[in-house]
């Protein structure tokens, strides 16, 4: 019978049990009852085992189909090598690394982290549209490879500040999706429970999500500062945009950062526009990695997460080695508009966008040199989406359904460590407490 002539076939290969994804790995199934006749994997040299079989079939005329199996982990191979784009240098005389070798593991990795992001950031403008979200909502989709590309190439302990397009690196800072979420819409199961909304969200290490327009950059010396002050071993990246490069507040904090030699990457992500304008409108030098001067400066393709990998572990190291600051420039792009409250078409056009997405996607970027260097295959980076998505759904649920902080807690937490205090509220009569 055809069931007694697979499992003939099983026996007399020299392998045994079920390999899913061996090149010739198939699965024989009745199209007349739809049952399991065989599934097993079958090395090259049974081909003509096969097509014995094959015609065997025929002649019963008891027709099977052959169904190809997903590759087995140990098909794909365990790392490749790629060449990336060359860093424009402003006072190094040499740059990051122009080849590098991605692991499978980190590749999937990489890819989960940035889908996750995506995934996040529409879910947010969902929300946002449904009014569960509300007031300042500034969303990163389009510049996930900078974030994820900073965060692999530094330590957990170094430390991140940036502005308030800050969900990003929320996540990848350590705050869970749940949290996240719940914080957009101001639950108590939010990183800042609540209180904190869209722009501001912490996590150790991670001081926000600043909405004051460059004030985060001299914060970020000063926590550099702090580091060299206690002899450790840390850095601290201090993220602005495009838009913050001309705040004066800013070059102050490289003349000091230089002085003292502080372990500070300063990190300009140029999306191109601040707010509704182009930076060819805003500034007169577009060089933002040559505006510190006599600070070295970087400017790297913010849309490969390669590259971003690459060039911070060079600004790390640089900055770790004593040599003090360093400046990056990080050429990226947002899809959204600058807020929810920007459709961001009024200033560019539909067309420019969809060309940024169709050839310097930093998701679709990676995807495909996954795929067509082995490192994984559609069936598994579906899987990966799939998961993204139903992680994102249960992120959505529960910060649609946890509880709003109640209003005596609205003091809460002002100062860490102190003994309770009375805090006056909009008149002499309201007072609520606060407790650390």
């Amino acid at each position: 019978s055809l069931r007694s002539l697979c499992r003939l076939a099983i026996l007399l290969s020299p392998h045994s049990g079920h390999v899913v994804g061996w090149p010739s790995a198939f699965s024989l199934t009745s199209p007349r009852s739809g049952c399991w006749l065989a599934s097993h994997s079958v090395p090259l040299g049974m081909t003509k085992m096969l097509r014995l079989l094959g015609s065997l079939i025929r002649r019963e005329n008891s027709p099977a189909k052959v169904l190809v199996g997903s590759r087995n982990y140990a098909d794909f191979a365990s790392e490749a090598s790629f060449d990336i784009k060359k860093c424009d240098l402003h006072r190094l005389e040499e740059g990051p690394a122009t080849s590098t070798i991605l692991t499978r593991e980190d590749g999937l990795k990489y890819y989960h982290t940035m889908q996750l992001i995506r995934r996040m950031e529409l879910k947010a403008d969902q929300l946002y549209k449904q009014k569960i979200i509300r007031g300042f909502c500034h969303l990163c989709d389009g510049q996930e490879a900078c974030c994820v590309g900073i965060e692999v190439a530094i330590n957990p302990t170094d430390h991140l500040i940036t502005a308030y397009r800050s969900h990003g690196y929320s996540y990848t800072r350590g705050v869970s999706v749940k949290q996240i979420m719940a914080e957009l819409t101001g639950r108590r199961g939010g990183c800042a429970k609540g209180r904190g909304g869209s722009m501001h969200m912490y996590a150790n290490n991670f001081y926000g999500g600043n909405g004051i327009v460059g004030a985060q950059v001299p914060l970020g010396a000063g926590i550099a500062l702090a580091c060299k002050y206690f002899g450790k071993d840390e850095i601290c990246v201090s993220l602005y945009g495009d838009g913050a490069a001309n705040q004066g507040q800013i070059f102050e904090t490289y003349n000091m950062a230089m002085l003292w030699k502080l372990p500070c990457i300063f990190i300009c992500e140029n999306n191109r526009y601040g707010m509704g304008t182009s930076v060819e409108r805003a500034a007169a030098s577009t060089d933002y990695y040559k505006r510190g001067d006599y600070i070295p400066g970087l400017r790297v393709d913010g849309m490969d997460v390669l590259c971003v990998r690459e060039a911070t572990k060079f600004a790390a190291d640089h900055c770790r080695s004593g040599k003090g600051p360093i400046l990056m420039e990080l050429q990226t792009y947002r899809y959204h508009g600058h807020s929810m409250s920007d459709p961001g078409v009024s200033y560019r056009t539909r067309e420019e966008i969809q060309e940024v997405r169709s050839k310097s996607d930093p998701i679709t970027m990676l995807k495909e040199r996954m795929l067509n260097n082995n490192l994984s295959n559609v069936e598994e980076l579906k899987e990966i989406d799939a998961s993204v998505r139903q992680e994102v759904e249960e992120g959505a649920q529960f910060a649609t359904t946890d509880p709003e902080p109640p209003l005596e807690e609205l003091a809460y937490n002002i100062f860490c460590n102190e003994e309770t205090f009375d805090v006056r509220g909009t008149n002499p009569w309201i007072k609520y407490k606060s407790v650390s």
